[in-house]
């Protein structure tokens, strides 16, 4: 399949450029007279919308549509409403037992470590949860954890003391009998001293690319260690709604190419704006309160499989720090604790730069859900309008303790664009863009202006990966954007070096 010129920018020469930027405007203009996708058309939260995309890469069991209008129709009813509530609901149980459901929710894998993961499951009820592995021909059990209603019937089993290097299958037991999981569930760990892994992330996948199963299919065969999600993920829109926050989670985990998904690949996720609270909002929006956000954070917390989530219960956020293979990845919250003049609040800024102290390397992905440069929309609802003087704080930071290999990722605005942040050392930062989970048309995918820019898509289901190869002596990260059909879109390779801060970047002073 070719990718349409329009849709598509990479970094070319100068004698290119007036070409490109022709190009663009004509595709502009054919395309006002073009009919969006079907997945772009469908941007409501109601019942009928969310059929819609529940239906939108084929159609699914009537059984299954009915448990999700009877949720739907219970949760819309409650702005507190849980799932141990719905569960209580006879007519919500009789759809599940219909639709032959025996669960809610999972398996999803998170949490991986040198000798395991951790899997999440949410339950039909209080009940007890294991975890059987092979492991060569021989079953280990783990658990039993108890769901109640406490936790939202959500349970996390830790599964430890594998070997190295291996791929293990799995399979659930709930009250001691096996449930049906995806047939490509599958616990793989890293060697015990990786020389190569690879790291899938992205953001913006909404609800309009849960289902889309040659995104999916395409993620599960490169065989990455861990898909990085940078928020608005599932839920959208729902403001304090709690109800239907857990609503959107669940129609996730009914969703067919998600739940394989997340079977096979060990999952991480921050939050952006929309599965915040609705569109740019940070902090405590006007008319909502600490209970609200506090509220929000309780639902993300159960509804995801990460290490950590920010400073814990009482404090909130969703930031955490973690490793993977030869990486250290720090994935920060800049929803939370956002102030105007302070992007991710001063102590989220403490702990960021004792993790930034703490690094192994040789690489470290850093995360926000929103864009590190200003190039696109200016800015907007990132730190260059936020919080100018904190991004150089951080960045001189690195810089003047040569934290080197440092990968800045992001998301937010739609569609998929990298760019070098050039930095008065001489130095300069690479940023890699991802939000095109969800297949979105976004702000221009380029700019004249936009002079460091290495390349650029809107309106395509794509997503990023980071391949790391240690050598012996100068380790390097290739980076790739792929498009849903498995083609590469841009490719780049860096080496450690080409990523670390210059001696002379020590006689920087910080503000």
């Amino acid at each position: 399949m070719r990718l349409p010129k329009t849709e598509v920018f990479r970094k070319r020469s100068l004698s290119t450029v007036v070409w490109v930027l022709s190009l663009m405007l004509l595709g502009l203009e054919l395309g006002k007279a073009q009919e969006k996708p079907e997945h772009q058309r469908l941007g409501r939260g109601d019942l009928a919308t969310t059929l819609q995309i529940f239906n939108l890469w084929g159609e699914q069991p009537a059984a299954q549509q009915e448990v999700i209008k009877v949720a739907y129709e219970f949760l819309a009813q409650r702005r507190d409403g849980t799932i141990a509530q719905l569960v209580e609901d006879p007519e919500f149980r009789r759809t599940c037992r219909e639709a032959g459901l025996t669960y809610l929710g999972g398996p999803m894998l998170g949490c991986l470590s040198p000798d395991g993961v951790t899997v999440w499951m949410r339950t039909l009820g209080p009940a007890e949860v294991r975890v059987q592995v092979s492991v060569d021909g021989d079953p280990r059990e783990f658990g039993p954890v108890r769901s109640t209603a406490e936790t939202d019937f959500t349970v996390l089993i830790p599964v430890k003391g594998l070997p190295p290097g291996g791929a293990f299958a799995y399979r659930v037991l709930i009250d001691g009998r096996p449930v049906e999981i995806p047939a490509s569930a599958v616990i793989r760990t890293l060697p015990e001293s990786p020389t190569r892994a690879r790291i899938i992330f992205g953001s913006c996948m909404h609800r309009w690319g849960l289902g889309n199963p040659r995104l999916a299919d395409q993620i599960r065969r490169r065989k990455p260690a861990a898909l990085l999600l940078l928020g608005d993920t599932a839920v959208q829109d729902r403001d304090n709604h709690l109800g239907l926050h857990r609503f959107d989670y669940l129609v996730r985990d009914l969703t067919p190419a998600w739940r394989e998904l997340v079977a096979e690949i060990p999952v991480y996720a921050i939050w952006d704006d929309h599965d915040y609270f609705n569109n740019d909002k940070w902090g405590i929006p006007k008319g909502l309160t600490e209970e609200d956000r506090l509220g929000v954070w309780e639902v993300f917390r159960q509804s995801w499989n990460n290490p950590a989530y920010g400073f814990g219960p009482g404090r909130g956020g969703v930031f955490f720090a973690t490793r993977i293979g030869p990486c250290d990845v720090i994935m920060t919250d800049g929803r939370f604790f956002r102030e105007k003049g302070n992007f991710l609040g001063s102590d989220q800024m403490r702990w960021l730069k004792e993790e930034l102290r703490r690094v192994k390397g040789p690489f470290v992905i850093l995360a926000s859900s929103t864009m590190w440069s200003d190039y696109v929309s200016a800015g907007k609802d990132s730190w260059g309008v936020f919080d100018p003087e904190g991004r150089e704080e951080l960045f001189r930071f690195i810089e003047e303790n040569r934290i080197g290999g440092v990968l800045l990722i992001s998301g937010d605005r739609h569609g998929a664009r990298g760019f070098t942040i050039p930095r008065p050392s001489e130095f300069q930062f690479y940023e890699f863009e991802g939000a095109s989970l969800g297949g979105r048309s976004g702000p221009p995918i380029t700019h004249p202006d936009w002079t460091t820019q290495l390349y650029g898509v809107s309106g395509i289901y794509a997503f990023s990966e980071f391949e790391f190869e240690l050598g012996p002596t100068d380790p390097t990260v290739t980076f790739r954007l792929f498009h849903e059909d498995g083609k590469v879109i841009y490719e780049k390779s860096l080496s450690r070096s080409e990523l670390t801060p210059p001696a002379s970047s020590q006689n920087l002073k910080s503000p």
